[in-house]
């Protein structure tokens, strides 16, 4: 049964699909120059801006749900190149109120008469988001902040939703298997992103809980809710005013240390993933401020995410291998976490590793040891064998975001060294050394034993080898379709070949040559299957290397 929402979702598929079908045509034209055949052609880094600011316009004009995704987009390099991501990273979720009529409606749903529910109520919003819109008001002798979802918004995102899931299957057939991999999961991740957003009564549950895990910490402000006059759709809470922790010369003015208030801000988000296992995870500066005392106040709960136990300790591995440059403990606790590909090559990612740790150093880098790593990864992989499963695509989020206010806030703030005094200070990396004295003597303990089980067995192997009674079973993997395509090479070479041949003899024997022709034609279609399979398919990284401190001080002509 065709739904009301199935319809609209049909001709919301039907707006997308026009408003990106010139993208789709440059990428089908990138794989094939001519759609069905030709070679591959190159993207430089310059038509890649200029395809993602036709992105951005489209997705502005699409309205708040991609609005919305095109935000989380901003912060997954595993699926777009950095030209996009720095492109797309400009999309600001800022889009005009709806009218107060229509918010009112909302408040009224939820609370009663507006005039009755709140002392005072001012009709104008002071932020409009995609999904809520923000008002002041007074209610019990004190200032609040009203937090609105805007009207209509449930049933357009529930059709958006569909769209995207019915493009997901479409958009993997343009993009390698880890991309592939990350779109599956971004779906997933996008989809219960926006749902959980737009509830506010589970806002107020996660700010509730990250506020009491800051119950004793004096450097932050967590805004307290009213729950009496909150609902699904309504979130009220105090209102606490501050300076946009982004506007550097305020608070220069207001003789606020901005590298310790960039180390408070960068530790807040180390205590949230790796103790609490609870974030906010919209950590950009319209929702940042900072108050007279120099406390960094957080706004919109509506993204937060939770870090299960598991996730938690290979995070603390992976900033103590960080923190020790033990690369090889880097590329482990990746692996573990499911961000990269138990088949990478190590040597071309240690290579890159070194090169990450540089950059968030805030070292220079020469720009021939940039392009030589990228040679490698081009000349040994085909894709970019990191990825993100869901779990893990708002940390990366909260990371990405959070060293960028931190840098905006300090040039030279070093990363490394804050989140390294943090794991000593609490205790993690002595921790974790004893942890790996633990297993170390685990191992030794079962190589012991290994010591005194395996030569019996060996011997027993031996004899059976030697009374001819062992039998081996092999199984092949052939993960990249090795045979299939073998197999489809073979058969278009005979059928090429049988093709010319009867076409030869026909000809040569004095038929009609129309005869000869419809063989040629019937011969050609197979010729282009056969060179198509022939061709040597590579997908290596093609951007140019962009490194973000770096290009920060080329941008500022330092």
């Amino acid at each position: 049964m065709v739904t009301l929402v199935n319809l609209r979702a049909y001709w919301r598929f039907l707006v997308v699909f026009r408003r990106f079908l010139p993208l789709i045509v440059a990428y089908t034209r990138d794989r094939n120059r001519f759609f069905l055949f030709g070679r591959s052609r190159q993207v430089s880094t310059e038509e890649q801006v200029e395809r993602a600011e036709v992105l951005l316009d489209t997705l502005l004009t699409l309205g708040p749900t991609f609005i919305k995704l095109g935000q989380l987009l901003s912060t997954r390099p595993d699926i777009l190149p950095p030209a996009y991501i720095d492109v797309l990273s400009s999309l600001q979720d800022d889009v005009p109120p709806a009218p107060w009529e229509e918010s009112r409606e909302v408040l009224e749903d939820e609370l009663g008469p507006v005039d009755e529910a709140f002392d005072e109520f001012d009709r104008d919003s002071i932020s409009g988001a995609s999904l809520g819109q923000v008002y002041l008001a007074e209610y019990g002798g004190e200032r609040v902040a009203v937090k609105v979802r805007r009207p209509g918004i449930e049933d357009l995102v529930d059709a958006d939703l569909r769209v995207v899931k019915w493009s997901i299957p479409v958009l993997t057939r343009f993009v390698g298997e880890g991309q592939a991999f990350s779109l599956d999961s971004l779906a997933d991740e996008f989809a219960k992103t926006i749902r959980e957003e737009m509830d506010y009564s589970r806002e107020r549950d996660m700010l509730v809980e990250i506020r009491s895990n800051f119950e004793d910490n004096r450097d932050i402000v967590i805004p307290r809710p009213i729950d009496d006059r909150s609902g699904p759709r309504v979130l009220t809470m105090e209102y606490e005013p501050g300076v946009k922790i982004s506007d550097v010369e305020t608070l220069d003015e207001m003789d606020i240390d901005r590298h310790e208030l960039a180390v408070t801000l960068q530790e807040v988000y180390l205590q949230m993933i790796i103790e609490d296992g609870v974030f906010h995870a919209d950590p950009h500066p319209g929702n940042l401020a900072v108050d007279e005392n120099g406390s960094i106040i957080f706004y919109d709960f509506g993204m937060s995410g939770t870090v299960d136990p598991y996730v938690q300790d290979k995070i603390v591995e992976f900033y103590i291998a960080v923190a020790n440059q033990n690369i090889d403990g880097i590329l482990d606790s990746l692996v573990e976490m499911g961000t990269l590909s138990p088949e990478a090559d190590r040597e071309v990612m240690a290579n890159v590793m070194e090169l990450a740790i540089a950059d968030v150093r805030g070292e220079d880098i020469e720009q021939y040891r940039v392009q030589q790593v990228i040679q490698q990864v081009e000349d040994t992989i085909y894709e970019f064998p990191l990825r993100l499963p869901q779990n893990m695509a708002l940390v990366l989020r909260v990371a990405t975001v959070v060293e960028g206010v931190c840098v905006t806030l300090d040039p030279d703030f070093d990363f490394i060294e804050v989140a390294t005094n943090y794991l000593s200070e609490t205790g993690y990396r002595e921790e974790t050394a004893k942890q790996v004295v633990q297993d170390a003597g685990r191992q030794l303990q079962r190589t012991t034993e290994s010591l005194v089980t395996v030569p019996p067995k060996l011997e027993r192997t031996l004899d059976q080898l030697e009374r001819e009674n062992v039998t081996v079973n092999i199984r092949i993997e052939d993960k990249n379709d090795v045979f299939d395509r073998l197999s489809r090479r073979i058969a278009y070479s005979m059928l090429f070949s049988v093709g010319l041949l009867s076409a030869s003899i026909l000809y040569s024997f004095g038929n009609d040559w129309r005869f000869a022709a419809g063989a040629v034609g019937i011969t050609l279609p197979v010729g282009l299957l056969l060179y198509r399979s022939l061709r040597k398919r590579r997908k290596g990284i093609r951007a140019r290397p962009q490194f973000t401190r770096q290009s920060m001080r080329e941008r500022r002509g330092d």
